[in-house]
């Protein structure tokens, strides 16, 4: 036997170390991101910014655009974009406040209601996308315009010459669903710990912080979920097999059109679930909301460490991306910085977290 063969390792079964894996992490430049953000404020901004109310503070904004870039991201692994996610928003408002305040439904027919009709909007995106063969950006910057206009004349509709619609918070008022949707979680369990001297408290001894914002938990809920689906199940190796090849997927039997049109669905439905959270807040919908967060959804998606080229990112990576931009969005009112540098902070975040995944990726992986 040739000493040589029996000495030489085959590369099938070679094992890879923990940094190795790690590095290869398409979250690892958000992680890093977050790291980075936080030192510059730890240094440069008041330190009230890290306390708990105002940690809820950066949170909040984070949570809800999280949602989107979480959604966005499974939909950019799958290979496609949907910049109609900020018209969604204000189409699902649109349809969630004509339902509760016009015809008087309850939250549990209501939000399902204003859930599949997002989701059957991403099902007629998908589909176009898939029969007509149009790039995905196309059909989506069509669906952008057509959404908001919809919103614009259906509010003036039903509002009665106004592009907004006021009295959900009056027309939902008490009903048993309202505290998974709007306000705050675990007030008892912050009260308590206000009262033993926990957490910061009013002169009155009442909490700073009553609790955790909804938004916030269904932000953590979303991204767990996600992350398991993408690492755990078949469905997952499904969404990254049609970003990377669509059709070598499809001809190994995965059900790409089916994986698409879901992920279009998918997009719709988180759009519309921070619609129903932010139009029940406010008290009532708006034909402008939701302005230009398809862009910040995609910037999320992408720092999290998307391609745009599908077929590569992470769930956790876009929840990390969510948190930078909550920090920078609320994190320079504490500094004396002018807020209008927030735009250019956050365009140099992209750069340098784009730039960072790929010198990392090709480095480990050894692609050129």
């Amino acid at each position: 036997m040739d000493s040589n063969a029996a000495n030489t390792t085959d590369e099938r079964v070679k094992t890879e170390s923990f940094v190795t894996k790690f590095m290869k992490r398409p979250e690892l430049g958000a992680m890093g991101g977050v790291i980075l953000v936080t030192i510059f404020f730890y240094m440069t901004a008041d330190s009230a910014m890290f306390t708990l109310s105002g940690t809820m503070n950066f949170m909040t904004p984070a949570a809800q655009l999280g949602i989107l870039g979480i959604a966005a991201a499974m939909l950019m692994i799958g290979g496609e974009f949907d910049l109609s996610i900020g018209s969604m928003i204000a189409f699902a408002g649109m349809i969630f406040g004509v339902l509760t305040v016009n015809f008087g439904l309850p939250l549990i027919l209501a939000i399902p209601l204003t859930l599949g009709a997002a989701a059957s909007v991403g099902a007629v995106n998908g589909t176009i996308v898939i029969r007509t063969g149009l790039p995905s950006f196309i059909v989506t910057l069509a669906g952008l315009f057509i959404l908001r206009g919809v919103s614009l004349v259906g509010l003036k509709f039903f509002s009665g010459g106004s592009t907004q619609l006021r009295g959900v918070r009056d027309a939902v008022e008490g009903d048993p669903l309202l505290e998974i949707f709007s306000g705050d979680a675990f007030e008892g369990i912050f009260s308590y710990l206000a009262s033993k001297g926990y957490i910061e408290t009013f002169q009155n001894g009442a909490a700073k912080i009553p609790g955790i914002p909804v938004e916030i938990l269904w932000f953590i809920l979303l991204a767990i979920v996600a992350t398991y689906v993408l690492l755990r199940t078949p469905a997952g190796n499904w969404i990254f097999a049609t970003g990377g090849d669509s059709n070598a997927a499809s001809n190994s039997g995965v059900p790409v059109k089916k994986v698409k049109i879901s992920l279009f669905m998918l997009t719709a439905m988180a759009a519309a679930l921070v619609a129903i959270i932010t139009v029940i807040d406010a008290g009532s919908t708006d034909a402008r909301r939701g302005f230009m967060k398809e862009f910040e959804a995609i910037i999320t998606a992408v720092i999290g460490g998307c391609l745009l080229t599908g077929g590569y990112g992470s769930a956790i990576g876009a929840f990390f991306g969510a948190i930078i931009f909550g920090m920078v969005t609320i994190g320079l009112t504490y500094t004396d910085f002018d807020q209008d540098w927030f735009q250019v902070f956050l365009g140099g975040m992209l750069l340098l977290a784009v730039v960072f995944n790929n010198v990392i990726r090709k480095r480990v992986t050894g692609e050129h």
